[in-house]
């Protein structure tokens, strides 16, 4: 009965939210001490548990839903779990059902197709069957749906079907998205679309409380919250590098500004080069690097020559670009978390962002970083102007932005991923039995 519910109760939304599907997978007070998580992490298990994790990302892809699922998995494997993830080949192999019937390798690769405008990105086809025959098989304790695709729907029909415990996350705000393709109309269904979604799994998880509250207020039910961690041993100060700020044409007296991220319209780094275009007026001693890669990219490369384009980068090339900047802007206002402000800070970067998300959870204004209130651009310029006539700021809030984030690991973040997963399934589901296109009252 519940997976008839699933396939027919609200076929309205699944249908009406299409043109989303293909995206998933691609988040002042006193000074703050590192949050402390509530909770009392459930003992690794004597016998080691099947958990599967379903994405339309995961690595080799550089995205931060990927990043975080790899740091996850790993985390839950170093506790003895067997962890199998489903996810789109990039290398376009198919898996007949035959290959695995009997036996879930630690990676099942599946269908996907090219998502339209980012290169090299899939997104998965559905592949209920294929699940069903595995979980009949071997039966997962819980499954963990990262993303809400084509290939995440069909994981979740899967897993009520068989009466698996299922824990969703929320890692990408995709309705927020809308009004940066020209879609704005768009925003309420794929919101209506992403509630029933998550209502279909025990538990969602997200990344803050400001974040749990806007879902909880948008008719979510069971949101539950699962902070993230950085590496400061691979993201630390010490990777500075003076031969590639020369590279840059920047001496180690000057200032170099870095974005890293997806080059795309959600990013708005448009506002991130207005601030460094303001800066050049006060000192031309400043250069603006952005690394990463995306649809934008060679738009951006012919419009602003003089910026410095680095590519994507991984791993401690990756941490030497950090480190070797000294200013950090995140103009983005669609983040549901944004691992690249931990990241900065744990390099030793003075942030400058706007006051929601990660930033405000892990910022105090002055102290370490630079928060900015919400979606007001002049103030972000002016915020980027005012910190660089100030250099002794600057140095003090890179040393107290480092300082503060060491504490954060993601030890502590797996073991309450381990936690909420192995107890799912006595958490109650709420489900919805009316239309998401009939409900009102939806927080748009």
């Amino acid at each position: 009965m519940d997976e008839e519910k699933l396939r027919d109760g609200d076929r309205s939304a699944v249908e009406g939210a299409r043109g989303l599907l293909g995206l998933s997978g691609i988040g002042e007070g006193g000074t703050r001490v590192p949050p402390t998580f509530e909770f009392h992490p459930r003992r690794a298990s004597s016998i080691p548990q099947h958990i599967c994790v379903v994405t339309e990302t995961y690595s080799p892809e550089i995205n931060g839903v990927a990043l975080t699922l790899a740091h996850l998995v790993n985390g839950l494997r170093a506790r003895q779990h067997k962890v199998s993830v489903v996810y789109p080949d990039l290398q376009k192999r198919t898996i007949s059902d035959e290959n695995v019937f009997g036996f879930l390798p630690e990676d099942l690769l599946v269908r996907g197709l090219p998502l339209p405008g980012y290169q090299g990105l899939q997104f998965g086809l559905p592949a209920g069957r294929l699940l069903r025959r595995s979980w009949r098989n071997r039966p997962p304790a819980a499954v963990y749906v990262a993303t809400q695709g084509p290939l995440g729907w069909s994981a979740v029909r899967a897993a009520r079907a068989l009466d698996i415990p299922i824990v969703s996350g929320f890692h990408t705000n995709f309705h927020k998205y809308c009004k940066h393709y020209g879609v704005g109309w768009f925003r309420t269904l794929t919101l209506q679309y992403l509630r029933w979604f998550h209502n279909q799994t025990e538990c969602t998880l997200v990344s803050n409380e400001e974040l749990r509250a806007q879902l909880q207020s948008a008719g979510f039910n069971n949101v539950s919250i699962l902070e993230r961690g950085v590496d400061s041993q691979l993201f630390t100060p010490q990777r500075r590098c003076s031969e590639l700020r020369r590279e840059w044409g920047i001496s180690d007296e000057d200032l170099v500004l870095v974005c890293v991220g997806r080059i795309a319209a959600e990013k708005n780094l448009q506002l991130a080069v207005e601030a460094y275009r303001a800066m050049r007026r006060l000192s031309d001693r400043i250069k603006l690097v952005i690394v990463g890669d995306g649809p934008l990219r060679s738009v951006l490369q012919k419009t602003y020559p003089e910026l410095i384009f680095a590519g994507m980068q991984t791993g401690e090339q990756l941490a030497k670009y950090y480190a070797s900047a000294d200013i950090f802007l995140f103009p983005s206002e669609t983040e549901t978390f944004g691992n690249v402000t931990l990241e900065a800070m744990a390099s030793g970067l003075a942030v400058i962002a706007y006051n929601y998300a990660g930033a405000r959870l892990h910022i105090t204004s002055g102290e370490t970083g630079v928060l900015v209130r919400f979606g007001d651009a002049n103030a972000f310029v002016d915020s980027a102007c005012n910190l660089i006539r100030e250099p002794q700021a600057i140095k003090r809030i890179r040393r107290q932005a480092r300082q503060f984030v060491t504490h954060l690991d993601w030890l502590r973040v797996v073991e309450k991923f381990e936690s909420l997963l192995l107890n799912a399934g006595g958490t109650s589901r709420k489900e919805s039995t009316t239309s998401p296109l009939t409900r009102r009252g939806l927080a748009t």
